[in-house]
């Protein structure tokens, strides 16, 4: 399964942006594009640049390779709707993405791994592929075997770390290590720190 593993720190970085946890503290002491001659970049960003940094931004908070991300797109273009937010529901329905937000990781890296490793079941069968899209009333449950597992042993700890505000298309359990799928996802409760209408622009050029 193809994936981007180059450092989420850098990337964060690059896009001005914290796209994880840890990026947080870092960025705090390290500001500005990464690399040799970044402090040397000045001028006012294009309207080009700006959709396209947006872009980068959500394809990497989610997770998304560049064809990956693509598809997504002209599948919310075909949609009734608003583009833009006919995509941020299609990322936030992500299992990868329902598996951070219900606080069962303490972010999407960690959830996109943890349901690689096939730790969880879908509607009572096991799954690996963390794109994979929910609708309302799936259930996605931690297998029995991944319970005894010292992560899921100590899954108090990762909740604590990990609190998410709640959201009303979901519901989490953490002691049955159940989520529960109850309806879509609403815009507002997407990223705040989004602009979608830039990546419209951008694909539409």
């Amino acid at each position: 399964m193809a994936r981007d593993t180059s450092p989420i720190v850098k990337q964060s970085r690059r896009e001005g942006y914290a796209l994880h946890p840890k990026a947080h503290k870092i960025m705090a002491r390290k500001s500005g594009i990464p690399g040799q001659h970044a402090h040397g970049r000045r001028g006012k960003a294009s309207l080009y640049s700006t959709q396209l940094r947006e872009k980068q931004k959500v394809r990497r908070l989610y997770g998304l390779l560049e064809k990956q991300f693509a598809r997504l797109m002209s599948e919310a273009a075909r949609r009734d709707g608003l583009t833009g937010e006919n995509l941020l529901q299609f990322l936030e329905l992500r299992l990868d993405n329902a598996v951070y937000r219900a606080g069962l990781a303490t972010s999407r890296r960690a959830a996109r791994q943890l349901v690689s490793h096939g730790h969880f079941e879908l509607n009572g069968k096991r799954v690996d592929i963390p794109s994979i899209r929910l609708k309302a009333g799936d259930e996605i449950v931690v297998r029995a075997k991944s319970t005894k597992s010292g992560y899921f042993s100590n899954i108090d700890d990762v909740v604590n770390n990990s609190v998410q505000a709640p959201l009303s298309w979901l519901k989490s359990d953490v002691k049955k290590l159940k989520i529960s799928i109850t309806g879509l996802p609403k815009r507002e409760e997407a990223e705040a720190d989004i602009n979608e209408q830039l990546i419209v622009e951008y694909y539409s050029r």
